[in-house]
């Protein structure tokens, strides 16, 4: 390597740089554990290129991050502001922090990735209370919202002050727009806010066939947790302010929540590419028929049980738990309950044919042992 040209080397070549680091990974072995494992898109690795090389004010003051709000009015209507952070958690407690008081409280789904998925940070660092009801399919409803949307008045309970929906939800379940609308009015009327988290937003958009806005600002959402890594991301997602009027020092929250990025410009510039065309909508259409071949083939097999209504990029399903331990050898996944035999698949933006067709061929011979 003494003649290698390195990447921190100013006056080298930067038309051919090489690096000390070497793969660690065999990039043909798939698998369907979670949308999270996929690499990113080769179009977010050239965005990532043009925003390198010079200097760029930090901490969001970049030519990339200013342009942002641009593309993303263009989804979420003139009022939106995005504040680009590192996560999806940090999203989502930046996002309910900016709409609660110190008393406040999150109305959510029991199965909500708030609750069961983010090791209490909500409640530990956000400093709020989740109020969570119980459901069928991952969906609330007016009726459910009503089981934890009282005591306004009492000192002794913690104050409700937000609901929280996720589309799609945990269990890959999808609301209509008409569904957020009413939701969205409903908890309005009892003076309540309205906070979305779109881990998975573009599969539902896709899924539903409808620009994000339709079930967003247009719905009556008036704040969201935009998920950029999960459809082709190498990192970052963002808090998107819809209605201005219900959030305070947002800027000041995304810093005091260690979500602040000094080289901001590498994640806005991700999510331009991302939205600015209609990359976010091609990796969801794929993940999402991905999702649908592999429900198709797998309802062919005798013994298989299929959850829930496969709606976006996810198929969870019912089998004996020593089949999906065998096949866990071969693919990864994991268990969803595992007491109940449960299991998730996810499908990614780079998941094929070919991985879907060799993953049913390889249940198929596990159901058949």
């Amino acid at each position: 390597m003494a003649d290698a040209q390195h990447l921190n080397d100013p006056a080298g070549d930067a038309a051919a740089p090489v690096t000390d680091a070497r793969r660690r990974h065999d990039p043909d072995v798939r698998g369907f554990a979670s949308d999270n494992y996929a690499g990113a898109h080769p179009e977010i690795l050239a965005a990532l290129a043009v925003a390198n090389g010079g200097h760029q004010s930090a901490y969001g003051a970049d030519d990339y991050t200013e342009h942002l709000q641009t593309v993303v009015r263009s989804h979420f209507g003139r009022r939106a502001e995005a504040f680009p952070v590192f996560n999806g958690t940090g999203a989502n407690v930046v996002a309910l922090q900016a709409l609660t008081d110190r008393w406040g409280a999150v109305i959510c789904a029991e199965s909500a990735h708030i609750h069961v998925d983010e090791c209490g940070a909500p409640e530990r660092v956000g400093g709020l209370k989740l109020l969570t009801v119980p459901t069928e399919d991952g969906k609330l409803t007016p009726e459910l919202i009503d089981r934890q949307a009282f005591g306004w008045d009492d000192e002794h309970r913690a104050m409700p002050q937000v609901v929280s929906l996720a589309q799609n939800t945990e269990l890959g379940t999808l609301y209509t727009v008409e569904e957020i609308r009413a939701l969205c009015d409903h908890a309005h009327e009892r003076g309540m806010y309205v906070h979305l988290d779109g881990a998975r937003i573009a599969n539902a958009a896709a899924a539903l066939d409808v620009p994000m806005r339709a079930f967003t600002n247009a719905a009556g959402v008036d704040i969201v947790s935009f998920g950029g890594t999960k459809n082709g991301m190498l990192f970052g997602e963002a808090v998107i302010v819809l209605n201005p009027d219900a959030v305070r020092h947002m800027k000041h929250l995304r810093k005091l929540s260690m979500q602040l990025a000094s080289k901001m410009r590498f994640i806005s510039v991700q999510l331009e590419a991302l939205l600015a065309g209609d990359l976010w909508l091609r990796n969801a259409r794929h993940s999402n028929a991905m999702a649908q071949r592999l429900a198709e083939g797998v309802r062919q097999v005798p013994g298989v049980e299929i959850s829930y209504p496969v709606q976006a990029n996810a198929v969870f399903a019912r089998l004996p738990n020593e089949v999906s331990e065998r096949l866990q050898k071969r693919y990864r996944f994991y268990f969803w309950d595992e007491a109940a035999g449960e299991v998730r698949w996810m499908c990614s933006f780079d998941t094929t044919e070919q991985d879907v067709d060799g993953f049913l061929a390889a249940l198929r011979e596990e159901m058949g042992r």
